[in-house]
């Protein structure tokens, strides 16, 4: 089956940066994502600084977008990869800062368990960095008690959203 035979589904990804211009980074991930095929963007968060998680370095740079896209999950995350590798990303270890990290948060209500591909994310209720965006363009996704849950993290917003 091609993509342009499948059915749409809507899909929240999560972006961040926090090396070199980390907010370019971000904005120019969300223009590519969405140019991918059998792709269209349907909405975009706010732009929001965080101080890093379990990790070192610079603050981040994050947002949430969400998409209906054709492409199945592992082609989804084939295709962002390739996006975070254009844009400079390394895997030196875990928790490493990045030029640009791009996750599949949720796809429509699969629940994929694989070598390469969590969703949902496994984190995601961790991290105000993915709630609260997450909460400003699908609040149906994001109760009260999961907001409160990561209320002490740090989240300051930069930027309205793009659309």
């Amino acid at each position: 089956m091609t993509g342009a035979e499948r059915s749409e589904v809507q899909v929240y990804l999560a972006l961040g940066a926090n090396l070199g211009d980390a907010q370019a980074s971000v904005l120019a991930a969300i223009q590519s994502i969405a140019v991918l095929p059998d792709t269209r963007l349907i909405a975009t968060s706010s732009l929001y600084r965080t101080a890093p998680i379990d990790a070192t370095g610079p603050d981040y740079v994050n947002a949430v977008i969400a998409v209906a896209t054709r492409l199945n999950a592992p082609e989804l995350l084939v295709h962002l990869q390739r996006i975070e590798n254009q844009a400079g990303r390394a895997r030196p270890y875990r928790n490493a800062p990045r030029t640009l990290d791009l996750d599949i948060l949720l796809y429509g209500d699969a629940r994929i368990g694989s070598a390469t591909l969590q969703v949902p994310h496994p984190r995601m209720n961790e991290r105000a960095f993915v709630l609260v965006p997450l909460a400003e363009i699908a609040q149906d996704r994001v109760s009260k008690d999961q907001l409160m849950a990561v209320g002490a993290q740090l989240i300051e917003r930069l930027a309205a959203p793009l659309h």
